[in-house]
């Protein structure tokens, strides 16, 4: 009988990340260096006990193959995997990690994800222009989600400061982060008057390119006991991803597309992952997410899709507080990617690393009191790939 799924199969046993921001003085690979070296610490590891690895990596300027990770770490011609899934990139490279462990193939595996965006000197996300299909025009990234909240404002009454609200919880939490890339608090009034980008959404309504890299140590429960955080290594509890189209807007939204009201495969990978980890009501039973927020609409429709409230009820659950860093579910405590950006590759290795110290209670920035369960949460090109990670404590 073939046993499904990875729950309590996997512990981290390790992890870390780089500061996040316009790190001009260091290239992908220097990124790569300090968040491995780091995780290795944590770990209590040597890298010579690593046995495969995979890096999420998005941009081929970033790097191609996974002998940008050897070229760096050395490690001794090791099986090493790149991963590209849109913005779940390094969520995905932490997924098939995990299935390596569950297997039974390794015993110690390393799951990363970098990204070196700033030296490209784009205005936005390179290659736009480049990648996509060749006829059916492509839009930017604002563009996609501004579709997402001009719906949303007609469909549930919201309002540009209903974003607002947003960016500031955000800004607030990011602003106690020491890796955040973005530690300044904001008001509802500088992110109401910012700039325009893609009406309705403003310059406080994206989140920002950057640089950035993070790792994590993964081996069974079994061998956890024998490495630096044999009392508090953390067990992956579920992993799920989901993919549809990459043009919702040419397809049926009751097909393959979307209704620009929620995104259909964070529904998918949600729905999985609550599966796998027997999770009937996750606002009560998940203390904090780390979800992607690459626009303040995003935040929103993710709430709802990720069942932390009922449809049409995110912006005024935001407003009073629900999602705050010490309330009843805890979202983006970190700051999230308004506050650190988004190289696109390392964003999923950092939300895990984010997760993973929430719940052994050693978070960089906000403590979440008395975390137990956490999510992650990634959603990457036209709501086209979601990625929901659920991490817990041991028993």
């Amino acid at each position: 009988m073939v046993t499904k799924g990875i729950r309590d199969r996997v512990a981290i046993i390790g992890c870390d990340m780089t500061k996040y921001g316009e790190l001009w003085d260091k290239s992908q690979y220097d990124l790569l260096f300090e968040a491995a070296r780091d995780a290795y610490k944590d770990a209590g590891i040597k890298k010579d006990e690593i046995e495969a690895a995979w890096a999420g990596i998005y941009y081929y300027f970033t790097g191609m193959s996974g002998a940008t990770i050897e070229d760096m770490l050395r490690l001794d011609g090791i099986p090493i995997t790149r991963t590209e899934n849109y913005c779940a990139s390094g969520m995905d490279a932490f997924r098939n990690a995990c299935f390596a462990i569950a297997s039974g193939v390794y015993d110690v595996v390393m799951a990363c994800g970098v990204e070196k965006l700033m030296d490209e000197g784009s205005s936005g996300l390179p290659g736009f222009k480049i990648f996509g299909h060749p006829v059916l025009p492509l839009p930017s990234a604002p563009a996609m989600f501004s579709m997402a909240a001009t719906r949303s404002f007609h469909e549930f009454g919201w309002t540009k400061e209903d974003l607002a609200r947003v960016a500031v919880k955000n800004h607030d939490n990011g602003s106690y982060h020491p890796k955040a890339h973005f530690r300044r608090k904001i008001s509802i009034e500088q992110a109401m008057n910012a700039p325009m980008i893609a009406d309705p959404l403003g310059r406080f309504d994206c989140c920002a390119m950057s640089d950035g890299a993070a790792a994590l140590i993964l081996t069974t429960p079994e061998l956890a006991e024998s490495y630096a955080h044999a009392d508090d290594y953390i067990l992956v509890k579920a992993n799920a991803l989901s993919c549809r189209t990459n043009t919702p807007w040419y397809v049926p939204s009751n097909g393959p597309g979307a209704d620009f009201t929620s995104f259909p495969a964070t529904v998918k990978a949600a729905e999985m992952a609550y599966k796998e980890a027997d999770i009937t009501d996750p606002r009560k039973e998940i203390d904090c997410a780390e979800i992607h927020d690459c626009f303040t609409i995003t935040e929103l429709i993710n709430c709802q899709d990720l069942k932390f409230c009922d449809r049409g009820m995110a912006a005024e659950e935001l407003k009073n507080g629900t999602f705050n860093w010490d309330s009843e579910t805890a979202t983006n405590p970190s700051g999230g990617l308004k506050s650190f950006g988004h190289p696109i590759g390392s964003t999923g290795c950092r939300m895990l690393t984010e997760i993973t110290k929430q719940l052994q209670g050693r978070a960089e920035g906000r403590q979440v009191p008395d975390a137990k369960l956490g999510l992650c949460h990634n959603l990457g090109g036209a709501y086209s790939v979601c990625s929901v990670t659920i991490l817990g404590q041991r028993d």
